[in-house]
């Protein structure tokens, strides 16, 4: 059985004033026998130093340009050890030339699949977790003094702690000086479709494996899931946090249907988003060249010290100069877009996303400083007589449906940082259609599956009349909605991406149709702070409906619209319609789910389930033309 790999990350700052984490998410494509790869890479700079950052961005771009040298390979091991070598020979590289930059180093880990095989290597503190049947399995090693004193204890050797010495004290890091331990897997773990893994920072140590296990369970996607465990690092609150960096890669089952395009992961791998330039790797006997690498660095270290320094940005000069050095002396580097906003001074997120393109990546439209709305509905936009209900042939009445009028919008995430199948932003222009007043309900859909001779979905004891409809697959809402136009002599549909993106936002530019934060109790979900039982989906109408008179387009149920997944906006279409071709064994669902974390109600987010298969946490919202 051959996986493919859905993957997710994110980071946060804590309680810093900088952010000391680099990471990388490379989809690297297909190797030689077709097996799908993918290579992650973490680096937490090391916190007593003030250039800890630039170490750790160092160590992430020398070890991809390093491994992707030798991709595809059969000797993996020697490949991660290789790549982790040389990233620690460019620090130690930098530190010979610049003395000042002594002591800066930091942790790495680094996770490589191919098909069902799972690699790594690691240097210090950071984890790489298997997550399999809520069971929660580290991998890696851990090199600092407390994990040291607990594997003698386990060994019969019980030690006294030293004075002086605290439990996460670092045994071994990426200094520049000679490593003491690395761990590396020689022989790979095998992964099947259901596994989690998860790549994270110390930061994560928040939390207990428990609450990892729980947050975990309640996340369908691998988006939702680096999205409840950083919310719950933030929640707990704990004093002087430190930075969290989560990449999530959920194992999936890879089918390709009869008759399909395999899709060739390489080129749909979405823009990238880097923060810093591959670093150009010398040959083993070149000489090494990094005059005035790091002259801003030295100047800040010597002039104000490395707390002030990192308070004035001065560092982020350091980083930026780093950039054009590495750029100047990388040959036929293919620009590539930088989808988020220029960060402010000493705000660095650390986020590097890198993939070898074919052809110039055409730049990411920037974001606008004010954005004037191209939809303005009124406090109360919906009119009684724009609400209706289709007569069926076979008796009663279908769904309630309203009239959404037409206009344009700006679809989409000005900033791929949060995920990157958001962008680019785009505008959209949107014929007027009819919607669903509510998600569908189970007694609704009973009328189809009775006069059809299909089961009908199971409603766990939930009141099918007021109940949304869950567990339906896309396959059955596509057919649904021809059923309901058989029955009424109107074209019912799926709504496009586009529509409901246009539908839901009704006419809002922020993240949340009713706001810039989520707040509380605006929709249901497990964080949302509602006061409505949230292991199961509310009742249809619960809350609020927004300007169009739409409920529940935020959280209770995802809802399939009719779009094949495509890895980003890139060339999707402009007039609202529905965008076929990319991976159609995939459809896009829309809106979080009452298990979702309040963020996954933003109305940018996007995930995706296989079209054939029913999911908990999935129900239908339809559309009907003029």
């Amino acid at each position: 059985m051959s996986v493919e790999f859905e993957i997710a990350s994110d980071q946060i700052d804590g309680a810093r004033d900088y952010q000391e984490d680099a990471y990388m998410v490379n989809q690297l494509g297909e190797s030689e026998n077709g097996d799908i790869c993918s290579l992650v890479i973490m680096a937490d700079g090391m916190g007593g130093h003030a250039a800890g950052n630039v170490a750790s961005n160092m160590v992430v771009a020398t070890f991809n340009k390093t491994f992707q040298s030798r991709f595809p390979t059969k000797d993996v091991a020697d490949a991660l050890t290789e790549s982790l070598t040389r990233a620690n020979d460019q620090i130690g590289a930098s530190v010979k030339e610049t003395p000042a930059l002594r002591g800066m180093g930091c942790t790495m880990v680094s996770a490589y699949l191919s098909d069902n095989k799972l690699y790594w290597v690691s240097v210090g503190d950071s984890h790489l977790y298997l997550l399999r049947d809520r069971e929660l399995i580290k991998q890696n090693a851990d090199h600092s003094y407390g994990a040291y004193l607990d594997m003698m204890k386990e060994q019969g050797m019980e030690m006294d702690e030293q004075a002086g010495m605290s439990r996460n004290m670092l045994m071994s890091a990426m200094t520049g000086e000679e490593i003491s331990s690395i761990d590396v897997s020689d022989s790979p773990i095998k992964v099947k479709p259901g596994d989690r893994v998860i790549v994270a920072s110390d930061g994560l140590d928040t939390l207990g494996a428990g609450a990892i296990i729980q947050y975990s369970s309640w996340s369908a996607t691998a988006k939702e899931c680096v999205y409840a465990l950083l919310k719950a690092v933030e929640d707990a609150n704990k004093i002087n946090q430190d930075n969290t960096t989560l990449i999530v890669i959920d194992i999936k089952e890879r089918v390709v249907q009869p008759g399909s395009v395999q899709i060739d992961h390489q080129q749909q791998q979405s823009d990238p988003v880097p923060r810093i330039a591959d670093v150009s790797m010398p040959e083993a006997n070149e000489p090494r060249s990094f005059k005035w690498l790091f002259w801003p660095v030295i100047i800040l270290l010597l002039a104000t010290g490395g707390f002030f320094a990192w308070k004035q940005g001065l560092v982020q000069q350091g980083i930026e100069a780093v950039e054009e050095i590495i750029e100047s002396n990388t040959p036929e580097v293919v620009p590539v877009a930088e989808t988020s906003s220029e960060p402010e001074s000493g705000d660095d997120s650390g986020f590097v996303e890198d993939e070898t393109p074919v052809e110039p990546v055409e730049p990411v439209e920037p974001v606008e400083p004010v954005e004037k709305p191209v939809v303005e509905p009124e406090p109360k936009y919906v009119d009684k007589a724009d609400v209706f209900r289709d007569r069926l042939k076979s008796g009663g009445n279908g769904p309630t449906m309203i009239r959404v009028p037409g206009g344009s919008f700006r679809m989409g995430s000005p900033s791929g940082v949060i995920s990157a199948d958001e962008v680019p932003r785009h505008e959209v222009i949107v014929e007027p259609f009819m919607v669903s007043v509510h998600e569908i309900t189970y007694a609704e859909y009973d009328k189809y599956a009775r006069a059809t001779g299909r089961s009908r979905p199971n409603s766990s004891g939930w009141d099918r009349k007021t109940h949304p409809v869950n567990d339906v697959s896309w396959d059955d809402a596509l057919a649904y909605t021809k059923w309901l136009s058989k029955q009424t002599g109107k074209n019912y549909r799926l709504l496009s991406e586009a529509e409901w993106e246009y539908a839901a936002r009704a006419g809002s530019k922020t993240s949340y149709w009713w706001g810039a934060i989520a707040g509380i109790s605006n929709a249901h979900c497990f964080d949302c702070k509602s006061e409505f039982n949230t292991s199961k989906p509310a009742k249809v109408g619960t809350y609020k409906a927004n300007s169009f008179g739409l409920h529940d387009t935020a959280g209770n149920l995802f809802e399939w619209v009719h779009d094949c997944y495509h890895r980003n906006y890139k060339d999707a279409p402009i007039d609202g319609s529905v965008w076929e071709g990319g991976d159609c064994n995939y459809r896009i669902v829309r809106g979080g789910a009452y298990r979702s974390p309040a963020s996954s109600m933003r109305v940018e987010n996007r995930d995706k389930f296989k079209s054939g298969r029913g999911q908990y946490n999935v129900g239908i919202r339809i559309a009907r033309d003029l």
